[in-house]
């Protein structure tokens, strides 16, 4: 891939910037879940069967209770927010990302670092900018690296209490499915006076087994891996950022600023120099 010699200010606030949308795989495996196993309880028997309130309400209320028990309840507050993160990402290319770093290097090796305080405005990834800030105001090394990496530290954090949120919801819907189906087999059992009450207790005994399982299974556990990608994929960015910063601070050379950054990405991903095509 050939260094840019051209750079335009707004084109590297647009592609620096992280774009904001609908993560349609979440959606369409909610969705997809959800409509089967309803497809299988239609064709397989009647749907309001499988209809229970009190099993509803044991299996939402006492998720919800254990959770808000293990966690400070202004954390367990943001579950809506948590919840839509994985349904909205925000996403950057981390090839954009790099040849914007590379192109923020050229600027600032050719007319000197303190040409990209220009450039901050146009930049809307504000860990981005926060590096670049501190790079042009002269900042020591060690201190940029020290805060960017805290900020990154304290990131992964964030992302780790809103997945422990998800988790507890997915583990906690089964076990309170259980106990929802042992309180039913005890009320089933103390009526066995009359044994035609015995099937319909049985059914709706379990019912609570089943609405932890569709739950933990279909809902909450697959968001949390959902979350645990979103998390993984912001740390990536932001640690090409971190090294972009690093050296375009030191003064490094466009392409050797280039080459570090091009380790975070898998080699099948990485283009191909035009002179390593001619030379294969």
């Amino acid at each position: 891939m050939r260094l840019s010699r051209t750079v335009h200010p707004e084109r590297i606030g647009r592609d620096c910037a992280q774009e904001a949308s609908v993560d349609i795989a979440t959606i369409i495996g909610v969705i997809l879940g959800a409509t089967l196993v309803l497809m299988g309880i239609v064709i397989g028997g009647s749907f309001t069967s499988y209809l229970d309130a009190p099993s509803v309400l044991i299996v939402v209320g006492g998720a919800t209770g254990a959770t808000i028990a293990g966690f400070p309840i202004a954390r367990f507050l943001k579950l809506p927010s948590v919840v839509m993160k994985t349904l909205f990402a925000k996403t950057t290319d981390p090839m954009e990302l790099i040849t914007k770093l590379v192109e923020l290097a050229e600027i600032a090796r050719r007319d000197g670092i303190l040409a990209l305080e220009n450039m901050t405005d146009e930049i809307e990834d504000q860990f981005l900018v926060r590096g670049i800030q501190m790079a042009v105001d002269g900042t020591d090394p060690e201190a940029i690296q020290v805060i960017m990496e805290t900020e990154l530290e304290n990131l992964m954090e964030r992302h780790e209490a809103g997945k422990g949120l998800l988790d507890s919801m997915g583990r906690f819907c089964p076990a309170f499915g259980m106990i929802g189906t042992l309180i039913g087999l005890v009320a089933m059992l103390s009526n066995m006076d009359d044994p035609s009450k015995i099937g319909a207790g049985m059914a709706a005994a379990l019912l609570t087994t089943l609405y932890g399982a569709l739950l933990a299974n279909i809902v909450f556990l697959p968001l949390a891996d959902k979350l645990a990608r979103r998390s993984s994929d912001e740390v990536l960015t932001k640690t090409i950022i971190i090294q972009g910063v690093m050296a375009i601070q030191s003064g490094d050379n466009p392409r050797n600023v280039q080459s570090k950054l091009m380790t975070f990405i898998p080699p099948a991903q990485r283009p191909v120099d035009e002179d390593e095509r001619v030379a294969a």
